[in-house]
């Protein structure tokens, strides 16, 4: 069966009514339903539809047969749909999951009606649930001082690694800005650098101490890790090539094991830290969102709320 495309379908199995909806673009993940436009065997058209959501696989499609008896596409209704979400509040499945299995169901019911199959899109009146925006997780300033800290030696791979654990908090750039970075994007006599990130480029400026790491990398131990002369990669690993996400996400994890902080530390928590530091610290929100590079300043609201729950769950302690 042909696979999903991202808000789309491709057809490229052997019949041409086969067809995998995928909306959300990610296979075998809890609650996306897979829908298959298949001929029976006595040229009427069926419906199967597979939930990938572990022992639920199958479900929507054993709901409709056991709940409503429906074995053919062109039976289905806005009723049956509505009693397929309610069966899944009532297994208490999470608001994501709920809103993933609705976005395909849609997806299924326009390209039913895009070809003719059903008359009306009895999937419009369907509404997701809210979903709660996740807190992301942000170590405290004495953390993160812990971490910088725990980086120790002049070898040229810990000057590396020191610098970009300090470039990356102090301007909250995303790991993949991180390793992109050229020689030509840094300008340390200012103190900023150029970050393009999807064809858009922003300038961010950083401080002292990143500006030290910096040049002490430059002068120390970039020459020693460069495979040849002509690399423009800011960042490279001891084979002398670009440094990856991989292999920064691993010396990352090495060294908040070695500060002793016990949750879990990944090159995106650096970034969450400076943004929620910065407006704990009282710095405009629009000035954090044009440093992270936001398109929408609700995406860096939500900074807002952690500083909030972090003041909540201190008086709880001291309670």
């Amino acid at each position: 069966v042909a696979g999903g495309k991202r808000g789309g379908f491709r057809h490229d199995c052997q019949h041409e009514r086969a067809v995998v909806v995928c909306p959300d673009g990610r296979r075998g993940d809890n609650g996306v339903i897979a829908c298959a436009l298949l001929p029976d065997g006595e040229g009427d058209v069926a419906v199967r539809l597979n939930v990938a959501a572990g022992e639920s696989k199958g479900q929507l499609a054993g709901f409709l047969r056991a709940r409503y008896q429906m074995t053919r596409v062109e039976d289905l209704t806005a009723t049956a749909l509505y009693g397929y979400i309610r069966f899944l509040e009532e297994k208490q499945r999470k608001a994501a999951t709920i809103s993933r299995n609705i976005a395909s169901i849609r997806a299924f019911c326009h390209y039913l009606v895009r070809e003719g199959v059903l008359m009306m899109d009895v999937s419009e009146t369907l509404k997701a649930p809210r979903v709660e925006k996740k807190l992301p997780g942000v170590l405290s300033p004495e953390e993160v001082e812990r971490l910088m800290d725990a980086v120790q030696g002049t070898s040229p791979k810990e000057l590396r690694d020191k610098a970009m654990l300090e470039l990356l908090y102090a301007t909250g750039i995303r790991v993949s800005e991180l390793i992109g970075l050229k020689l030509s994007d840094v300008n340390l006599n200012l103190s900023f650098l150029f970050c393009t990130e999807q064809n858009r480029q922003r300038t961010v400026l950083f401080g002292n101490k990143a500006k030290a790491a910096l040049e002490a990398y430059l002068q120390h131990g970039r020459q020693a890790l460069v495979a040849e002369e002509t690399q423009q990669a800011l960042f490279v690993n001891c084979a002398g090539k670009p440094m990856s996400r991989q292999g920064f996400w691993k010396l990352l994890k090495g060294y908040a094991q070695r500060a002793g902080i016990t949750e879990e530390v990944t090159p995106h928590t650096l970034r969450h830290c400076f943004a929620a530091h910065l407006v704990a610290n009282g710095t405009n929100l629009q000035s954090v969102q044009e440093m992270l590079g936001h398109a929408d300043i609700s995406t860096t609201q939500i900074y807002i709320n952690v500083n909030q729950e972090q003041i909540r769950e201190e008086k709880r302690l001291i309670r």
